[in-house]
């Protein structure tokens, strides 16, 4: 493990997932905060934005101040399209820098699925294949051949971690899978309010992007490269009146004399030596709370009242698995430091 003291920069620092970052980042014992950016506020101090970060922290500003030489690593935080323009205009000028990407614009391998799910070009096509799309448990030995590190979505997450070893071992059917996925409204990011405009906001769940929802892409994606064919789900995300946390429930056929502890079994198995993934006993109920403010992704297998049907729990913070405590994780695997650093 790695004791050496890297210096990065957090470009998109006062959003929703730029504040757990930099309040996970600050408690990092090899990691030295030196530039914090945002577009506004240019000057105040972090804990106007969030008074749960006590350590002192550069002031806000803006990202023309930064000095790349004096860093290892940029965090970018912001929204989609923008870190494409960053990276292009760094990545050749400073080879020793790396980049983790919160946003969706290094998660497509093809910029054709970008164009068409994001209805932009994109602009850095030439560095896609520069990237790695890493879900912590599923990319640890792949990441430190890359510079650039995508971070993926919250619902992908929730929905790769249980699936992806139950699909590779063949234990359950490649078609007729439903994911329904809820989501404390943070996800959507501060300007949740003008994105959706359903009465009774706080007292409501609201099931949304119905038809096509982007983060459908990366997980086709996912699920071709990893599993080497395409599989067929159908997928519906929802808002729930709350804050932070996310549940996916994955309606799932086992192929012939599959049991819901064999199931378990190869999760376990799969994720043997990875700490943030905790398996439940068969059949248990769970929910978000348990998840809530940590890295931990808290899965339940349980049977239905059809033979061969079972019913996965899939309960993130989509805050910190989903976003921030991933990117953190993806950092501690890329420089070497233990894995558990600044998340527990």
């Amino acid at each position: 493990m790695s004791k050496k003291l890297i210096k990065i920069g957090v470009i998109g620092a006062t959003g929703y997932v730029g504040l757990d970052l930099v309040l996970l980042l600050s408690k990092h014992p090899h990691v030295k905060i030196k530039y914090l950016c945002a577009q506004k506020n240019i000057g105040k101090k972090i804990q106007f934005f969030d008074k749960r970060i006590k350590k002192k922290l550069p002031a806000i500003s803006n990202i023309s101040t930064i000095d790349y030489n004096d860093l290892h690593l940029i965090f970018l935080s912001l929204p989609n399209r923008e870190a494409q323009k960053i990276i292009k205009a760094k990545y050749k000028k400073y080879p020793k820098l790396k980049f983790i990407d919160l946003s969706a614009d290094f998660r497509l391998s093809n910029p054709k699925d970008y164009k068409k799910f994001y209805k932009k070009n994109h602009l850095a096509k030439n560095l896609i294949k520069k990237s790695i799309y890493s879900v912590s448990e599923l990319e640890k030995n792949n990441l430190k051949k890359f510079r650039i590190i995508s971070n993926p979505g919250c619902y992908p997450t929730s929905i790769q971690i249980p699936l992806i070893p139950l699909l590779k071992k063949n234990l359950i059917k490649r078609y007729n899978i439903t994911i329904d996925s809820k989501s404390g409204y943070s996800g959507a990011g501060k300007n949740y309010l003008n994105k959706f405009r359903h009465k009774n906001f706080y007292q409501s769940a609201y099931a949304y992007a119905v038809t096509n929802h982007r983060h459908t892409s990366e997980i086709d994606q996912q699920f071709e490269r990893l599993i080497k064919s395409k599989v067929q789900y159908t997928f519906n995300p929802h808002l729930i009146p709350t804050f932070r946390g996310m549940l996916s429930t994955i309606y799932v056929e086992t192929n012939r004399n599959v049991t819901v502890k064999k199931i378990l079994r190869e999760i376990k198995s799969f994720y043997k030596d990875d700490i943030f993934i905790k398996i439940k006993k068969a059949n248990e109920e769970i929910g978000s709370g348990n998840v809530i403010n940590t890295n931990n992704c808290e899965i339940s297998v349980c049977q239905s009242k059809i033979k061969n049907k079972l019913i996965i729990f899939s309960a993130i913070d989509n805050l910190i698995k989903g976003a921030s405590g991933q990117a953190v994780q993806n950092m501690n695997i890329l420089f070497k430091f233990k894995e558990t650093l600044g998340l527990v």
